[in-house]
């Protein structure tokens, strides 16, 4: 009776590896798109050396 309900299981165990198999993939794909993206941007230019030393605090 075991090796009948093994075999019986064994195409959902076949489609449940497939499932996490192509999930991780995806996961790697996307990986790679974000990181991609966050190298392409980029970096802002720095405020002159001056900014934000005195502040003016009157109205």
């Amino acid at each position: 009776m075991s090796l009948i309900s093994n075999i019986s299981n064994a195409p959902s165990d076949v489609h449940l590896s497939a499932s996490i198999f192509a999930a991780k993939k995806s996961q790697d794909l996307q990986q790679q798109n974000v990181a991609t993206l966050l190298n392409s941007v980029a970096t802002p230019p720095s405020n002159p050396a001056h900014l934000g030393n005195k502040i003016d605090v009157r109205a």
